[in-house]
C-alpha cells in the first residue's frame, strides 16, 4: 500500500495532557508510512471541542483512522458521526459514550477512580472551573509507569479541562456505525477498569487489548502497544 492510499491517522489527546503525549506513538506510525495529525484539543466544552474536531477532519482528504485518549474518546465518538471518511475508531484508555452520557457519569459508573481527590480547581470569570491535577500527585494518579523525570515535565505542561466539558452529555456516537478498537490500561486510576471493559463490550469492539500494569498515560509509557493497535485498525481500511 503506498503512502497515497494509506489512511490519515488523527490523534486526539484528553484532559491533563497535550498533543506531545502521542509523540512515541507518532514516530512508530510514521515509520510505517502513515500520515499523522495530532489535534490540539481545546478542552473547553464537549460541544465546542467536538465541533473543532469536525473542522479538522473536514480539512483532510481521503480515509481517516481516528484515535482518542481519555476525554478524547468523547470527541471522536461525536465528530465522526455521519462522516464517511472515518473508517475506524480507536479508544485508548478512553470514553465511548452513548447519547446523553457524560465523561463524569461514565467515570462514576463503576468504583475505582481516584482522580477527584487529586484535582486543583481554578474558578473562571464565567463561573465555571478549570481542573488540573496537583503537580505533586500527578505521577501517582496519571502516569505511575512513566519515569519520574518525564512525569514531572508532564505535570508542569498538562492542559486543564473546563468542568463543563466533563459534565455535558454526548450526542449520537459514531461507534454504532464505525468499527472500533479499544486499548485498556489495567492500572488506570482515572477511568475504572470495569468502566472501560463495559464500554468496549457495549461498542462491540473489533479488538480489545488490556495492558497489565499500564497507567492512564499509556500513550507515553507503552507507545509500541498503542501504535500496534492503531495500525491494526488502519490495516483494516480497504
Amino acid at each position: 500500500m503506498s503512502n497515497r492510499q494509506k489512511p490519515t491517522i488523527v490523534l486526539v489527546h484528553g484532559a491533563f495532557a497535550e498533543s506531545a503525549s502521542w509523540n512515541g506513538v507518532v514516530v512508530k506510525l510514521q515509520d510505517q508510512g502513515y500520515p499523522v495529525v495530532g489535534v490540539a484539543n481545546p478542552l473547553r466544552s464537549l460541544e465546542g471541542d467536538v465541533g473543532y474536531l469536525r473542522e479538522v477532519l473536514a480539512g483532510i482528504e481521503g480515509p481517516i483512522v481516528l484515535a482518542g485518549h481519555s476525554y478524547g474518546g468523547m470527541l471522536i465518538s461525536g465528530a465522526a458521526t455521519s462522516n464517511k471518511q472515518v473508517k475506524a475508531l480507536v479508544y485508548v484508555a478512553a470514553f465511548a459514550p452513548v447519547e446523553g452520557e457524560s465523561a463524569l457519569e461514565l467515570s462514576n459508573k463503576y468504583p475505582g477512580s481516584t482522580l477527584g481527590d487529586t484535582l486543583n480547581p481554578t474558578t473562571l470569570d464565567d463561573g465555571s472551573t478549570d481542573l488540573s491535577i496537583k503537580q505533586e500527585l500527578f505521577r501517582q494518579q496519571f502516569a505511575a509507569d512513566v519515569p519520574a523525570g518525564e512525569a514531572a515535565l508532564m505535570a508542569v505542561t498538562q492542559r486543564p479541562i473546563r468542568d463543563v466539558a466533563l459534565s455535558q452529555g454526548a450526542g449520537e456516537p459514531a461507534w454504532r456505525e464505525t468499527p472500533s478498537w479499544f486499548l485498556i490500561p489495567a492500572a488506570d486510576k482515572n477511568i475504572p477498569l470495569e468502566a472501560q471493559r463495559f464500554m468496549a463490550q457495549r461498542a462491540d469492539a473489533r479488538e480489545t487489548v488490556e495492558l497489565e500494569g499500564a497507567s492512564h498515560a499509556v500513550t507515553v509509557s507503552r507507545p509500541l502497544e498503542v501504535a500496534n493497535l492503531i495500525l491494526a485498525a488502519a490495516k483494516s481500511v480497504r
